[in-house]
């Protein structure tokens, strides 16, 4: 791999993997960001999201939308995808949802800034697309998320 990064810890990437049916924020991995001292922002689409209603148990569909600016740790994606699938089974709301994930990404990898969108498709005639944003505290991520959700549509 490129400047000498390696699949230290990492147990996803490159091996077969068991899907879990439940809610897995276990399964999350995160490798060292080769370029902490640059800003970037590295962006997720998960267009064939699914979780559940908590009340009803029809299925709800979505695309989730990850965009953040990594500090020394950054997502593996393939972790990433074995996470947003253990939702199919999970009960939760929109709003829950997107705020678990940024939640659980920010545990992972305490990133600069993050954003989390969820694109979810109608139900009885209504979408709903909730948002949630993150910046370290007292740092400029902390305006830079104050300045995104002020403007956020």
């Amino acid at each position: 791999m490129s400047q000498g990064r390696e699949n230290k810890g990492l147990s996803a990437l490159g091996n077969k993997i068991e899907y879990s049916t439940e809610y897995a924020p276990e399964v999350l991995e995160a490798f060292e960001n080769m370029h902490p001292e640059n800003d970037y922002w590295v962006r997720f689409n998960c267009p064939e999201f699914t979780t559940l209603c908590p009340i009803t148990g029809q299925p709800d569909f979505a695309e989730i939308r990850i965009s953040y600016i990594p500090d020394v740790k950054m997502v593996e994606s393939k972790s990433l995808k074995l996470y947003l699938f253990s939702f199919r089974n999970h009960g939760d709301f929109h709003e829950d949802t997107v705020n678990t994930i940024m939640k659980d990404l920010i545990k992972l990898m305490d990133p600069k800034y993050i954003e989390v969108t969820g694109f979810f498709t109608p139900r009885g005639g209504i979408s709903i697309f909730p948002y949630a944003n993150y910046g370290r505290p007292g740092t400029k991520y902390e305006t830079l998320a104050q300045q995104r959700f002020a403007t956020h549509e």
